[in-house]
């Protein structure tokens, strides 16, 4: 029997869960992607128990492919040190079924590929289009076209295949905040907890990583496209008078580590996340902001579903109920997000007063059946 092509365009987080998930059901998987080699660099990414649950539905396991440390405690405290929310991960854990688990961007996405057939993963290899989606699918290329039963277009937030598709869709909209994102390498004194820290229209997170680095971001309200000259002489005027120990992890910041994105969501929903045999994954399918961090949770999510959904049916019916099973999901998180960023940004000090005496005076039951929305996923396209 001959064995069905699946061509992914995108080998970021969503695009190669997706090709885990479905080589690991039979397919024949290809990944192109357009950057000439792996990221020397990165970011971290916190997996919470959705994402986890869903990778378990796969097969893969994320903790031993990066490590198991799992930060002690989520924090959130205001500039001078105050601590305003904390979820304990042991709590996190009886309810959820495990913690968080904070990762190292690219060592996860060598995890992923190493779970592929060698050659999987086409480096230099930038997808331009893809024609005949309701017919059978061709993926144009440089280096000349592939044919598959099904593409999945993982392209991220400017993604070109959707462009292509959804042409009268109003595409990005700026959050008025740009984000600032580091790793530190391991050596320094421990960091137990995740924190991020609220000021006024500007945050400061710290993660540690399960391989013993740490995870700094930071954002800021400025206009779209605002590059400061002097990246840590800017960190510093912001950041450097808050509460301990954020002085002395910024002071161990390379700035030539440092990566700087304006944060965007969809503009609008899709209407749709397939067209034919071609479907639409993660951020290039439903952009959010990083306020709730789901933006890669619910790509894994997507992938998980797809694969689900994918295996045995009919392509064109599997990918159907794959929009089915995950527009209405990932829209309301790409509100939900876009409202709590605008909540955090707040700059006024009596809107910022009030912000934190309500998160403060926030009962523990409102705040658990909020992370029950985000972390009730089933691995199958279903929330629990």
């Amino acid at each position: 029997m001959t064995r069905r092509h699946a061509v992914v365009a995108g080998a970021g987080i969503g695009g190669l869960s997706a090709a885990v998930a479905l080589h690991r059901r039979g397919w024949e998987v290809t990944v192109c992607e357009r950057a000439a080699e792996p990221s020397a660099v990165g970011a971290g990414i916190v997996l919470a128990p959705n994402a986890l649950r869903a990778y378990a539905s796969i097969g893969f396991d994320a903790a031993r492919a990066t490590g198991h440390a799992a930060p002690a405690a989520m924090d959130l405290r205001r500039s001078g040190g105050r601590l305003l929310h904390r979820a304990d991960a042991a709590a996190l854990t009886a309810r959820y079924g495990r913690p968080p688990l904070a990762v190292y961007r690219p060592a996860l996405a060598a995890a992923l590929t190493a779970a592929l057939p060698e050659g999987a993963v086409r480096y230099g290899t930038a997808v331009t289009a893809v024609d005949h989606a309701d017919g059978d699918p061709v993926v144009r290329t440089p280096a000349g076209p592939l044919t598959a039963d099904l593409v999945i277009a993982a392209d991220g937030i400017h993604s070109p295949i959707r462009r292509q598709y959804f042409p009268a869709h109003p595409g990005l909209h700026y959050s008025g905040e740009t984000a600032w994102r580091t790793v530190l390498a391991a050596g320094g004194p421990p960091v137990r907890a995740a924190t991020e820290t609220w000021g006024r229209g500007e945050r400061f997170g710290v993660a540690p990583l399960a391989d013993g680095r740490v995870y700094l971001y930071a954002t800021a309200v400025v206009p779209e496209g605002y590059r400061p000259a002097d990246v840590r002489a800017e960190l510093l005027r912001r950041y450097g008078n808050w509460h301990d120990p954020l002085p002395a992890l910024l002071a161990r910041i390379d700035p030539a580590t440092v990566l700087q994105h304006d944060l965007y969501d969809l503009a609008a929903p899709l209407p749709r996340f397939h067209q034919g045999r071609l479907a639409w994954l993660g951020d290039a399918a439903h952009a959010m902001t990083p306020n709730l961090g789901q933006g890669g949770c619910q790509a894994v999510e997507d992938a998980a579903t797809l694969a689900h959904l994918l295996e045995g049916a009919d392509v064109r019916a599997a990918l159907a109920a794959y929009s089915a099973a995950r527009c209405a999901r990932t829209d309301a998180l790409r509100v939900r997000s876009r409202r709590a960023g605008r909540v955090a940004a707040l700059r006024h000090p009596l809107a910022v007063a009030a912000r934190d005496l309500a998160v403060r005076a926030t009962p523990a039951r409102a705040a658990r059946r909020a992370l029950d929305d985000l972390f009730a996923f089933d691995g199958f396209g279903q929330t629990t």
